[in-house]
């Protein structure tokens, strides 16, 4: 995966030796690298970035499980909420393995048992970026889906979802009362207006879509 100034990978930690040493060792990989002490100063940070642009920022985060007021746990759940699919990496004691394994379960890339292993960590560290880039490619094809969404008429909207369903021509002409040529007509509108060539693609990005994207 190539680097990209843009991706950023956010170490949450209150050890101060540690989280620096994360930071040296992400930006030797080539990263730009981010340092928090507590989970609010993150969280805070992620809002007003949130609220200056209408898009989630690339990259992903190494999170502490035990950080002061707020532990590594309930900021997981709370980048669940705030950016869905957003990739974490959690960092853990050797007392905190049951806590990864449950965060493991509720979506974490990976877990690191300290001390652990640089090459490891950047390992988790590409995956999670990797992660990311999908689904922010993902995202992109929703998004695009749904604003041309917006351009069909009340009766295109009907026969695409008769189409995505499935149903044929005389299916469609049967369920709306109209005839076969004039859903082949709105067919081909659909088709042109939502930017695709083949059924299949239509029916892909629709389930994306009501999937909710990434």
């Amino acid at each position: 995966m190539s680097q990209n100034p843009e991706v950023t990978v956010a170490v949450v930690d209150d050890d101060d030796d540690l989280r620096d040493a994360l930071v040296e060792l992400i930006q030797a990989a080539g990263w730009k690298a981010e340092s928090y002490a507590s989970a609010e100063a993150f969280l805070d940070e992620l809002s007003r970035r949130l609220s200056e642009r209408d898009t989630r920022p690339a990259g992903c985060a190494l999170v502490d499980v035990r950080l002061p007021g707020m532990d590594g746990m309930a900021l997981f759940r709370s980048l669940g909420g705030l950016m869905p699919g957003f990739p974490v990496i959690i960092l853990t004691g050797h007392g905190d393995v049951p806590m990864a394994v449950e965060a493991l379960k509720a979506g974490a890339v990976d877990f690191m048992e300290k001390p652990f292993d640089p090459d490891r960590l950047l390992d988790s560290v590409r995956q999670a970026l990797s992660l990311d880039a999908e689904a922010r490619q993902t995202q992109a094809m929703v998004d695009q889906f749904r604003t041309l969404l917006d351009k069909l008429t009340p009766r295109e909207r009907e026969v695409m979802d008769c189409m995505v369903l499935g149903n044929s021509n005389k299916g469609i002409a049967s369920k709306l009362g109209i005839s076969p040529r004039t859903v082949e007509i709105y067919r081909a509108r659909v088709m042109e207006k939502m930017e695709v060539k083949t059924l299949a693609e239509l029916i892909r990005l629709s389930l994306r879509a009501m999937s909710g994207g990434a």
